[in-house]
């Protein structure tokens, strides 16, 4: 009897747990139909992997706003990431030996994926912040689930992370006058960014089944990413979607001794963009939309490099956001100035090592916010990364170098961290994070961290302190 008794009440613990196991992952319904996660490496945080959010933008979809997600049967299990944007292959050294390309998904058009990571899976009414990644890499490559944006450590401090994938290079940006033609609003370009809002739009609607609040969203971005926050910012489309924005190495407003934006991104008219790329895929016999709708993604993808090349002349295809009056009304720069841009609160930053001294710019912004009552804080990340000696890596405080702190996903880098290292990666993820919380880095009150004005122009600058520099020094190996 008592066998009888300690078996049926076993089986009843394995019932509850198992209970507890599915409430605690539960099937979610969202746009297109039914999604489960599966755990991450911290204990209580769940991934989803490549959900859909809208329809593939292949075949007659090509160079068309984003559709809606085509519904499927079942429950998705969503496991896997989805496939980046197409784009170039990439080759050992510089970035790649940093990121360690070569895992993901095949490149494709059919791109349009986003990934949650989340502590509260089915837990609507949670309202725990959100906050949106959008990946750089110049318009024409990355993706949001490259492993340094691993985004499980915000999770768990309480933070719903999305990231995208979203059209790239060509297919993101092609202007030209029959897409003008054929277009409802009479715009080309811009399908790009037309995807991030569309995102956006996603979260809106979707998020509360994650936990998340769909009124409390940070869009943050790097470089590209931190240029699409730009355009975000400065968006009718995007108006009201957003609550706070991080430009994350992305510049500032223009000085008189510094542009605001590099050379390959200088302004251009749409016209003037259409005509080139016209002139370009004429060149490559493409002298129609049917034809360019036709050509393949290969075609499509190198005809702006082979012009050049057997041509000579010397010009690239615009392939980046664009004023073209309905997406983006006028500039980053201009709004600012106009004082149009999204009234939130910002964030702004650079590496010590950045593309140009992005300092006095950012600063520049920072003062025009303050002169409208806006709060705006400023960052410098000065932290040189560890190298154990090995030859063509990138140096110093780079570019791109404080990703894997603001993640926190220093595991995944084979540089050979201190726990100085950690130590400042937590700072930062906690200052991003509080940041996404409470409009504010230090937290629910105010701290060290002052927002950047002209009466008091400074500067959180994230380095090591000298005790842990000294012993960084020390660790790393002298180059051969």
């Amino acid at each position: 009897m008592k066998k009888i008794i300690f078996s049926l009440l076993a089986l009843a613990a394995v019932m509850v747990g198992c209970q507890q196991q599915k409430s605690e992952n539960p099937v979610l319904s969202i746009e297109g139909g039914q999604v489960q996660g599966v755990e991450a490496d911290i204990e209580g945080v769940y991934v989803y992997r490549g959900i859909p959010y809208a329809a593939p933008p292949i075949r007659e979809l090509r160079w068309k706003a984003p559709q809606p997600v085509v519904p499927w049967e079942g429950i998705m299990i969503a496991d896997k990431f989805g496939h980046p944007g197409y784009q170039s292959v990439h080759y050992p050294g510089g970035y790649t030996t940093e990121w360690g390309y070569g895992e993901e998904s095949p490149y494709s058009e059919d791109c349009l994926y986003l990934n949650v990571w989340t502590k509260a899976p089915g837990q609507v009414g949670k309202k725990l912040p959100v906050a949106l990644w959008i990946h750089g890499g110049g318009y024409r490559e990355g993706w949001g689930s490259e492993p340094e944006f691993d985004g499980q450590e915000w999770a768990a401090k309480d933070v719903v992370l999305v990231s995208i994938n979203y059209r790239l290079g060509v297919f993101g940006f092609l202007t030209h006058p029959e897409l003008t033609a054929e277009s409802p609003e009479h715009v080309p370009g811009n399908y790009g960014i037309l995807d991030q809002i569309e995102s956006l739009k996603w979260i809106k609607k979707n998020i509360e089944q994650f936990g998340g609040d769909p009124d409390n969203v940070t869009i943050f971005g790097q470089s590209a990413g931190g240029g699409s926050v730009r355009t975000l910012c400065e968006s009718p489309l995007a108006r009201g979607l957003f609550h706070k924005a991080v430009i994350m190495s992305a510049g500032g407003l223009p000085t008189a001794t510094q542009p605001s934006r590099p050379a390959r991104f200088a302004p251009m008219s749409l016209e003037d963009a259409g005509n080139l790329n016209k002139k370009i895929l004429d060149w490559a016999g493409l002298n129609s939309l049917e034809k360019m709708r036709a050509a393949s993604t290969e075609t499509l993808h190198t005809v702006g490099n082979l012009y050049g090349a057997v041509t000579g002349d010397r010009v690239w295809m615009p392939m980046f956001p664009l004023v073209d009056g309905y997406v983006s009304k006028e500039s980053f720069d201009d709004a600012a100035i106009h004082n149009t841009l999204a009234d939130v609160p910002y964030m702004i930053g650079y590496t010590l090592n950045d593309m140009g001294d992005m300092g006095p710019g950012i600063a520049e912004f920072c003062f025009n916010r303050d002169s409208i009552g806006n709060k705006a804080w400023a960052y410098q990340f000065a932290r040189p990364l560890p190298t154990d000696g090995r030859k063509n890596v990138l140096e110093g405080a780079f570019h791109s170098s404080d990703l894997w702190f603001v993640f926190k996903s220093l595991k995944h880098c084979w540089r050979p961290w201190v726990q100085g290292d950690w130590d400042l990666s937590e700072k930062m993820i906690t200052a991003w994070t509080n940041f996404a919380k409470y409009s504010n880095p230090n937290g629910a009150e105010d701290g060290e961290w002052t927002p950047c004005t002209r009466k008091n122009p400074k500067f959180m600058v994230f380095k090591l302190d000298d005790a842990e520099k000294e012993h960084s020094e020390m660790m790393a190996p002298l180059k051969p």
